[in-house]
Formats: structure tokens, C-alpha cells, sequence
């Protein structure tokens, strides 16, 4: 199976994007194709053995467009955005010149209306002025005609086949008239030249401004490539040979040690491993890891958060953030195509590629539409022919039907919407990879959370200190863990060692320090008032012998243990001076973001495999009543399945799904489960899911797994995420109402329905105009989303 991104050219309209799409589909070999017509790109997962790369363009080119490969490139994404400033100057000079060639037509024809007087000697050459004047203004859109013919021919007729056959029929009926007037001397009828000028006119505007309003469209992806540096300095060692000695001399020597020289390279030229400086105010190249220096960068372009980041030596940076403060040398761990940028790019435009179901069935009805219509404008003319209306009449009518027609904006509807939509979130630090993931985040509604690094900070924090002896407060026990913990490996030690340097507390010294694995550490200190060793404990109730622990003692860490609290005991020669307890602390954000769900009436679930005590303690702090613990990474996704559908995988999944006592209540309506996480252990999870949501922060394989990642991993975006799809959603139901209601209404009223009634024909000038409009209104309807607030 291979998959190839294409630039498709030439297409116009919806039924463009259906011919495309069914001719290929009807060939052995695609499994896939998936074309967008605001970007002009497309997909398709083909099997090479069956079908080559080459088959596929010859078979795209056969129906009358243009394929290249699309490479992703920044060179192709240039010159790609050059071609489409080519084609808005294109279709700008056809729309200018048409409109000029077009004004002494409709002077002619619509002076005398306006009570505007027109000159004798013109009125006596006026159909000859005509004749010359619709010609040139034909010769000026003849690629709509062209493509218009080679969809007929091909028996896909799209929007530009209907724009042919109408002007095509006005302009051919009025040289028949005034040919047939010339040889049997009569007096010229009525002629429709001015018909085919307007419908011209309007089709030539209409796609200058849709091309206008498309390109605004893809401003968000535009703001995107443009965060980017374009050039880095690069600092390299002056004598190379300086660096060998000095290793030799120094083996733990750094980077500052060496006599560097700084060289401005264009950004392409930066390569994984290189040292890169960064004054205050310039933009970040690329990204990498702090070698040296402290500064705050802002990462709003990237995370969307407000605050300066903190960064000092061995923290991670993103290329495109902003140095602000202080000077930093980077190691470069990311360059080019693979930097988070580069990727945020590829995940927005692949989203604005794909197709969500809305789209698909928009499709649909747009492949069969401009046939339809065609049929349609027949049969009314054949209706009023019968009904014995003259020829000119019916014909009036056969132009207005093909005219008013509008297949474009059903195909603008939904890629405008979720191109803006996309974009908008990725702004605000939330990468939603598909439209499929926008349409089924409206739909969601259970979340099922991981703890640990999700709704928890990750790592074990000290949440109390308690003294049990009088001459030992809790500073002085700090100290002493501090001065112990330091020689230990233990995770937990870090936990002390950090609460002790945030207190600014130094360590006592120690001595015969022995760890004793799964029970804690011993070893010797002073303590103050003595000039004697003594020997300090600090474990767990294993290293300690029973009769040590007073009843007092042991209901203070009984009560520590049921908040999910680990808990260390600190006895000096065996008897407890105080108690130490840590817990992975819940992140500022969670309950909030807990909150806002349940507002917004979805159900919240906590999934870990962390025992049940530790995992109900931080769901009760985050406001969570659901708690599935003791999980193992393997039987997380089977408990998504339970939960979407109540379906049990295995027996040894029954009985875990017994033992947690979970319920599936009874309801008509399927579970739609979004699941959050982070780890590796997550990821079968948020694949099974119906919306995998993965943390930023989290690992790779989570990322690649989830369907929208949180830049900042801060689980309050998961609510605007929700909020973001279902405006978006709204969006694109409004846009595809509003595009069906016009062509519902549009298509009646051009075939004469209002005549018995009132009297009153649609004139295709006025049709033409308004199928100009439909396609900009629906566009612009979309562009009216960058003014939405994502909170």
C-alpha cells in the first residue's frame, strides 16, 4: 500500500472533485481517494503492484485536469502559492476585460431602459456592435468554454459545461436570428447576445473573487509557515584541532570551554547536532535541547500560552518561540520537515485535506447534481415549447436553469469550514489531525481520562511533613531526609531533594548511608545538642519493627494512605520523630477542566493502573465519580470497547470488568468515548476510542495515535476543543444549508414556476449574478469563523 499527495489544477467546481474521485475509485488498484477543492490537493492509497503513480496522472489528465506530485516541500509549498497568485491575476484580467469588451454590449441593449440616450448612428450598427463586441468578451473566457466542452465530451459535465451550454445557446440562437433575418430580409428579433456578455461577465467575477476569498481561507496555514526563522547562527569552533586537546585534557569540558565563531546559515542549512545561539528577541530556528544560558521564551505562536516558559540548561525548546530575555546556546535535536512546526503544518493541512462524512454525502448529491440540472433545463424547455410559449421564451428559461445553478458552493461548503476551524485551533495550541476528528468531537459524550501524567503532574511531590517529636519541626526533618535522600536512587528520593532546594534548605551531613531495596535507607548524623552518632531510618513500616509504631502514629499514616499518599517514616534509633508523605499531585488544571465537561453534560471517567485507593483519591480531588483502577496496559483498550459498546472481548476481561463493578446503565444511545492520555501504555486506548486526544507532553507513539493533540497539554483545551467542533460543525451545516436552500429555491424560479402567477421571468443576467454569489457567501461565511473565541 503507498500513499501520494497531489496538486490538482483545472478544477472549477463540487462535480470537478466527484468526476475525479468516482473515475478513480472505479479502477483496481485505489483503495482511496480523497481530494479537497479549496487546496487543490489531494490523496490516494493505491496498491503500486496494481496501479503506478503514472496510470493515475494519465487518468486525472484524460478527464481534463492537472496532477503533479505534492512533496510537501517548502519550495512547493512557494511555488504553489505563487501559482495561485498567478491564477488570481488570471481570472482578474479576464473579469477586467470581459467587463470592458462587455459595456458597449450593455450600453447598447440597456440604454435605452435607463433612459440613456444612445447616439443614431450607433443604434444602426448596434447588432453588428454586438456581434463583435459578445465575441471578444467569448474569446476572453474561452477556457471556461473549453473546459466546459471537454466535460460534455467526456459525459462529465461540471459547473463550467453548464456556464458553456447556456452562453453557448444565447449567443448561437442570436447569430442564427440575425443570420435568418439577414436572408429572408425580416426585421431582427429579439436578440440574447447581452445574455451571454452578463453571464460571462458574472462567472468571471464570481471565480475571481472565489479564488480571493479561498486564498483567505488558508491564511491560518500561511501564518503557520511563516512563524518559522530563516536563517540561524551557528556558532563553529574556530580551530578544530583546539577541541581534540582540550577533550583530551578535560573529558568533562562543555561547549563554553571551546573558541567559537558565529556564522549566519539560511535556516535550511542547520543540521541535527549543531550548536545554535539565540540573543534576547530572536526567534528560536529550530528545535532543540539548552546547552547553556536561562532565559524566557514565549511559545504563544506554538502552545498558545500567554506566559514566558522559563528555560535553563537540558530544557526543551521549539523552533519559531521567541528568545526573549537572556542568551541561549541550543543543541539542535530537530530540523527541517521533522521540527514540531514543520508538523503542526502537515496535521493542520492533512486535516483540511480530509473529508468528513458532511463532505462526503455533499459529494454525492454535487457528482450527480450538474446532470440533473442539465436534464432539468431541457425538460422546462421542452414543458414551455409545449404549453406554446415561442422558442425565445423557452429558451430565456433552458439559460436561466443552467445558469443559476451552483455546484461550487456545495463543494466550498464544508473544506472552507474546516480549513478556518483547524486553523483557529491550531492557533490556540490544540492539532486536530482530520475532519473526522472535528465532526466527532461534537459528538462525544464520555471522557475517559489516564491519571498519571494527565490529570496528575507525572512525578511525586512532598504534600506533608509531620513532626512527631517536640525538637524536630518539620525544617529540620527536611534537612535530614535531604542530607539521606542525596545518596539514595530511589524515585521518591528526587520528591525531597526538590522540596528541600524550593525551601532553600540545606542537607545535614551524613554518614554509613546503606539503602535496604524495597523497605527505604539508613545512616548516621548528629543531631543538634548531641556530639553523638545516632542512626536515622527513613521507609516504609517494613524497615521499622511493629512495636515502634504508636497507635497515634500509625492513625496518622492510615489517614495519609487513604488520601493516596505515599508515605515515609523517619525514626531516629528506632524511635519516630516524623513522617514524610508525597503523592503525584493533580495538575492546576484538571479540575476545572473536569467541570467545564460536566457543564456541558458529558460524562467524565478515570482509567489507571494505579491501585484503586490512590486512583479514587485524585478522581474525588478532580471531581471525578467513575474510577476504573488496576488496569494493565494490555486491558485498557478492551475497557474502551466495554465502555462504547457494553461488548466484553474476553473471559479474563468479564471477570476484570466484574471485579471493578462497571455497568453499562441501559440507554438507546451509543457511547461515543473521547480517551485522554499520554504513555506509550495509553495508546491502544485512544486508538480504540471513538476521538483519541493525546498530551503534548506526552510520548511519541501517544501523539501518533491520538486524533488531536494538546500543544500545552493543559486538559481545560480539551473543552474548547469540544466547543471548537461544534461551532465549526454548525459552520458547515450552515454553509451546506445555505447552498442546497439556493439552488432548492434558484433552479424553480429560473425554470418559470412564478410565471402563471405573476408574470414575472428570471432574466439569466440576474442568474448569473447570483451564481457568482453564492459560491463568495458561502466562503466568506467561513472566513467569518476567524472572529470566534476559543474559551
Amino acid at each position: 500500500m503507498k500513499t501520494i499527495s497531489l496538486l490538482i489544477s483545472g478544477m472549477h467546481c463540487a462535480s470537478c472533485v466527484g468526476n475525479i474521485e468516482r473515475t478513480l475509485k472505479d479502477k483496481e488498484g485505489i483503495k482511496s481517494i480523497n481530494i479537497n477543492l479549496a487546496t487543490e490537493k489531494g490523496q490516494v492509497e493505491f496498491y503500486p503492484k496494481i496501479i503506478s503513480e503514472d496510470k493515475i496522472f494519465s487518468i486525472i489528465e484524460s478527464l481534463g485536469y492537472k496532477a503533479q506530485l505534492f512533496t510537501d516541500t517548502k519550495n512547493q509549498n512557494k511555488t504553489l502559492e505563487k501559482k495561485k497568485e498567478q491564477t488570481l491575476s488570471t481570472y482578474k484580467f479576464r473579469f477586467i476585460f470581459s467587463l470592458l469588451a462587455g459595456l458597449p454590449v450593455i450600453y447598447l441593449v440597456m440604454g435605452p431602459m435607463l433612459m440613456i440616450k444612445v447616439p443614431d448612428t450607433l443604434l444602426q450598427y448596434s447588432i453588428l456592435i454586438q456581434l463583435i463586441f459578445t465575441t471578444l468578451v467569448i474569446l476572453f473566457s474561452w477556457p471556461i468554454w473549453k473546459s466546459g466542452v471537454k466535460g460534455l465530451i467526456a459525459l462529465r459535465p461540471g459547473m463550467d459545461a453548464m456556464v458553456f451550454l447556456g452562453t453557448a445557446t444565447a449567443y448561437f440562437y442570436s447569430l442564427f436570428l440575425v443570420v435568418y433575418s439577414l436572408v429572408s430580409k425580416n426585421d431582427t428579433p429579439e436578440l440574447y447576445f447581452e445574455s451571454a456578455v452578463f453571464i460571462l461577465i458574472f462567472i468571471s467575477l464570481g471565480k475571481y473573487l472565489e479564488a480571493l476569498t479561498k486564498g483567505k481561507t488558508s491564511q491560518a496555514i500561511k501564518k503557520l509557515m511563516g512563524l518559522g526563522a530563516k536563517e540561524a547562527t551557528i556558532l563553529k569552533i574556530r580551530n578544530p584541532k583546539s577541541e581534540i586537546r582540550n577533550k583530551s585534557k578535560n573529558q568533562n569540558s562543555n561547549s563554553q570551554n571551546f573558541d567559537y565563531i558565529e556564522v549566519k546559515v539560511p535556516i535550511n542549512q542547520v543540521k541535527i547536532g549543531d550548536i545554535v545561539l539565540i540573543k534576547p528577541g530572536e526567534k528560536i530556528p529550530v528545535d532543540g535541547t539548552v546547552i547553556d544560558g536561562y532565559s524566557g521564551v514565549d511559545e504563544q505562536a506554538i502552545t498558545g500560552e500567554s506566559i514566558p516558559v522559563e528555560k535553563k540548561k537540558g530544557d526543551s525548546v521549539i523552533g519559531a518561540t521567541i528568545n526573549k530575555t537572556g542568551v541561549l546556546r541550543i543543541k539542535a535535536t530537530r530540523v527541517g520537515a521533522d521540527t514540531v512546526l514543520s508538523q503542526i503544518i502537515n496535521i493542520v493541512e492533512e486535516a483540511t485535506n480530509s473529508k468528513a462524512p458532511l463532505q462526503e454525502l455533499a459529494d454525492k448529491v454535487s457528482y450527480y447534481f450538474t446532470p440533473t440540472v442539465i436534464g432539468i433545463a431541457f425538460i422546462s424547455l421542452i414543458i414551455w415549447l409545449i404549453l406554446g410559449h415561442p422558442f425565445a421564451f423557452a429558451i430565456t428559461i433552458f439559460v436561466s436553469v443552467l445558469i443559476i445553478a451552483c455546484p461550487c458552493a456545495m463543494g466550498l461548503a464544508t473544506p472552507t469550514a474546516v480549513m478556518m476551524g483547524t486553523g483557529l485551533a491550531a492557533q490556540n495550541g490544540i492539532l486536530i489531525k482530520s475532519s473526522r476528528a472535528l465532526e466527532m468531537a461534537k459528538k462525544i459524550n464520555l471522557v475517559v481520562f489516564d491519571k498519571t501524567g494527565t490529570l496528575t503532574k507525572g512525578e511525586p511531590k512532598v504534600t506533608n511533613i509531620i513532626s512527631i517529636k517536640k525538637h524536630y519541626d518539620q525544617k529540620y526533618l527536611l534537612g535530614i531526609a535531604c542530607g539521606v535522600e542525596k545518596y539514595s536512587e530511589h524515585p521518591l528520593a528526587s520528591a525531597i531533594l526538590k522540596e528541600a532546594e524550593s525551601q532553600n534548605i540545606q542537607p545535614i551531613n551524613i554518614s554509613d548511608f546503606k539503602a535496604h531495596p524495597g523497605k527505604g535507607v539508613t545512616a548516621s548524623f548528629i543531631p543538634v545538642g548531641s556530639k553523638e552518632k545516632a542512626k536515622i531510618s527513613i521507609g516504609t513500616k517494613n524497615l521499622l519493627s511493629d512495636n515502634t509504631i504508636s497507635v497515634e502514629t500509625a492513625l496518622k499514616i492510615g489517614n495519609l494512605e487513604k488520601q493516596g499518599k505515599t508515605t515515609m517514616i523517619m525514626a531516629v534509633n528506632d524511635e519516630i520523630v516524623g513522617l514524610i508523605s508525597m503523592a503525584d499531585t493533580l495538575k492546576e488544571s484538571s479540575k476545572e477542566a473536569v467541570s467545564e465537561l460536566k457543564k456541558a453534560g458529558i460524562k467524565v471517567a478515570m482509567l489507571t493502573g494505579d491501585n484503586r485507593i490512590v486512583g479514587e483519591a485524585i478522581a474525588k480531588e478532580a471531581g471525578i465519580d467513575t474510577v476504573i483502577a488496576e488496569v494493565l496496559p494490555n486491558q485498557k483498550a478492551a475497557v474502551i470497547k466495554y465502555l462504547q459498546s457494553g461488548e466484553i472481548e474476553n473471559s479474563e476481561i468479564e471477570k476484570f470488568i466484574e471485579n471493578c463493578k462497571l455497568k453499562i446503565e441501559n440507554s438507546t444511545t451509543r457511547r461515543v468515548v473521547g480517551m485522554i492520555g499520554d504513555g506509550i501504555n495509553d495508546s491502544p486506548a485512544l486508538a480504540q476510542a471513538d476521538l483519541g486526544i493525546a498530551m503534548g507532553a506526552g510520548t511519541d507513539i501517544a501523539i501518533e495515535t491520538g486524533d488531536i493533540i494538546l500543544m500545552k497539554s493543559d486538559l481545560r483545551d480539551v473543552g474548547k476543543a469540544i466547543k471548537l467542533s461544534k461551532y465549526t460543525i454548525r459552520k458547515i451545516r450552515q454553509n451546506l444549508f445555505w447552498a442546497f436552500i439556493y439552488n432548492v429555491v434558484g433552479i424553480p424560479i429560473a425554470a418559470g414556476i412564478l410565471f402563471p402567477l405573476t408574470g414575472w421571468l428570471l432574466s439569466p443576467s440576474i442568474a448569473a449574478a447570483a451564481m457568482a454569489m453564492s459560491s463568495v457567501s458561502v466562503v466568506t461565511s467561513s472566513l467569518s469563523m476567524k472572529r470566534f473565541k476559543v474559551q
